[in-house]
């Protein structure tokens, strides 16, 4: 089984005409998994937001809508995990339904009570009167590597948009060391020139995420691909041994020779 993950694309327009940017992680070369590696934010769910999924089923049950424990559980991981590692609020709303009052104060202040509170979201939101707008992440994706040798993650992808792109952001000094914006088509060239070392999964995603030019439009691309596991297997092409995945999932370059791939 694979330890239940989550991560979130976040976009933001471009500072300039172009293709909206997206925000990635550079994680801290200390660690086991993808040390140095440049990712989108995110990481394991955690107890305490299965705690709040079930919190949060219960009120949309109310509601009449049916959902998917684990996947509200995800998009929590995703909201907490870009807090604790960016600063920044995503799927967040005012809990009286008005306009959430977000500032980057505020950010600030919930981030440091986030890691107060242990990753615990829940006190987090009643503390400054914020509510879980988990509509405002789009399911992208889910990557279970079931054959990769070492840790597995089943991991989640959502997307989240910011729009403008006055926020603020702070790297959060242990886990990542670096935190900065590219579009989809600049992260893979960075990665290209050895500016950046990305592993396989994000190589596949900015690819898929390079053939649109902005959060709509890779919203309702993705409204159209059905979210099921994602598992790369090894085939063997003219001689020589490939990592794949299946087509149907709406990436574009299926895979890469093994010996270049970078699992973790």
């Amino acid at each position: 089984m694979g330890e239940p993950a989550a991560t979130v694309i976040v976009f933001r327009h471009a500072r300039e005409t172009g293709a909206a940017e997206i925000l990635l992680v550079e994680r801290s070369s200390r660690l086991a998994f993808a040390g140095g590696a440049t990712v989108f934010p995110g990481g394991k769910v955690d107890p305490a937001d299965r705690a709040l999924a079930v919190h949060e089923m219960a009120r949309k049950a109310r509601e009449g809508a049916g959902l998917d424990p684990e996947d509200v559980a995800g998009r929590i991981a995703a909201v907490r995990e870009t807090l604790e590692e960016t600063g920044l609020l995503v799927a967040l709303v005012a809990a009286s339904g008005e306009a959430a009052p977000f500032t980057a104060v505020s950010a600030r202040a919930a981030r440091v009570m986030l890691v107060e509170e242990g990753g615990a979201l829940a006190p987090v939101l009643a503390r400054f009167g914020w509510s879980l707008d988990l509509e405002g992440l789009v399911p992208w994706a889910r990557w279970w590597p079931r054959d990769k040798p070492g840790r597995i993650f089943d991991t989640r992808f959502y997307l989240a948009d910011l729009g403008t792109g006055a926020v603020d952001l702070a790297v959060d000094g242990t886990e990542n060391r670096r935190l900065f914006w590219a579009s989809a088509r600049d992260a893979l060239a960075l990665a290209d020139k050895g500016a950046i070392h990305i592993i396989y999964p994000t190589r596949r995603n900015l690819e898929r995420l390079a053939d649109f030019p902005d959060f709509a439009a890779c919203r309702a691309h993705a409204q159209t691909i059905p979210v099921v596991p994602i598992s790369p297997r090894m085939v063997l092409r003219e001689g020589c041994e490939w990592l794949m995945i299946p087509p149907g999932h709406g990436y574009p370059v299926l895979g890469e020779p093994l010996r270049g791939a970078i699992r973790d």
